[in-house]
């Protein structure tokens, strides 16, 4: 008699035990190929389905995996609460898994997460590349878990539904905000390390100041305090700046507090936004002017649009771009 269980033969077929379920009891409801490889290890292993198999066929989702980049981020917090809410609305447990591990490489924490058996993940990584998300799409489809990317998103292809803002267009809008105030030396303080959102933020930029005959001035650093303001203090010894635009708020501010230390007036000689309006951004003094994203809204949307892939509902849209603003304050003129 053969001791094969079902996890066994999910873990052969590399699908979840769902899938190996709806195989068995609604095939109709499986791609004929990942059925066909199901059914084919269910003969190779000489699996008897049992009535625990029979259940899941109609075993109501309840948990939904939460990939962030990492927890120090105000914005990360601020669109968890957004993402609860709703999972509370709809009665989803949530599993936190982030991905700043030294212990384990995305791809180790997305295994663990197809072995939790969770019914769908909310992607939150602004760090999504070309490799990453054809990863995310074998595990969409080889495991039949919905996916949708909250905060960030792949051009050019909606297979993964997302949810973001118009990264582009905000960074544009932003970038003019400084040029109608006539400043000339611009610069947009991004990241060393690439994020798809902050790709998108500069290439705003860039469009806004080749409109203007302007120059472009990119300065890359480093999200962590300690770092941005010794790289702060050094760069802009040398260099003529009168505008900038930071991609978090936190660099901004880390930015502003160099400048008082050099006796730099804010906004009089040099006008500074940021790019989130997380609490920081009330907080600081002066109060940041920056481009309000709601992030709030971000995973409350991207939470909803999950729970309609699960309960197998259409979208309406596959790619979502919430609307965003300026809020201006006293960095700005």
């Amino acid at each position: 008699m053969s001791k094969a269980t079902i996890y066994d033969v999910a873990g052969a077929a590399r699908v979840s035990l769902a899938t190996v379920s709806r195989a068995i009891n609604n095939p109709e409801k499986v791609k004929p190929e990942t059925r066909e490889r199901v059914l084919r290890v269910i003969k190779e292993l000489g699996y008897k389905p049992n009535a625990f198999a029979k259940g899941l066929a109609s075993r109501k989702s309840t948990t939904v995996a939460v990939v962030v980049p990492d927890m120090g981020r105000a914005s990360i917090a601020e669109m968890m609460n957004g993402i609860a809410d709703i999972a509370r609305v709809y009665k989803y447990s949530i599993l936190l898994y982030i991905l700043e591990s030294e212990d384990a490489s995305e791809e180790d924490i997305l295994r663990e997460i197809i072995a939790a058996q969770v019914d769908g993940i909310l992607y939150l990584n602004d760090e999504i590349n070309e490799e990453q998300y054809h990863f995310l799409k074998e595990v969409k489809n080889n495991y039949q878990i919905p996916i949708v990317l909250t905060n960030t998103f792949y051009p050019g292809d909606d297979e993964i539904p997302s949810v973001s803002i118009d990264y582009e267009r905000a960074g544009y809008e932003i970038t003019k905000k400084l040029i109608e105030e006539g400043r000339k030396n611009i610069y947009m303080v991004s990241t060393v390390r690439k994020y798809m959102v902050n790709d998108l933020k500069e290439s705003g930029y860039l469009k806004a100041i080749e409109e203007a005959g302007l120059e472009s001035k990119i300065m890359r650093t480093s999200g962590r305090i300690s770092i941005n303001t010794e790289h702060f203090n050094e760069y802009f010894k040398e260099n003529k700046v009168d505008g900038v635009i930071a991609v978090r708020d936190s660099i901004a501010i880390s930015f502003m507090n160099v400048a008082f230390e050099n006796d730099i007036r804010i906004p009089e000689d040099i006008g500074v936004a940021g790019f989130q309006n997380t609490k920081y951004a009330r907080l600081a003094r002066p109060q940041l002017s920056c481009v309000d994203v709601p992030i709030y809204d971000l995973g409350a949307v991207g939470m909803r649009q999950l729970t309609k892939l699960m309960t197998n509902e259409e979208l309406k849209e596959r790619v979502v771009k919430l609307p965003h603003s300026i809020v201006l304050r006293k960095t700005t003129l």
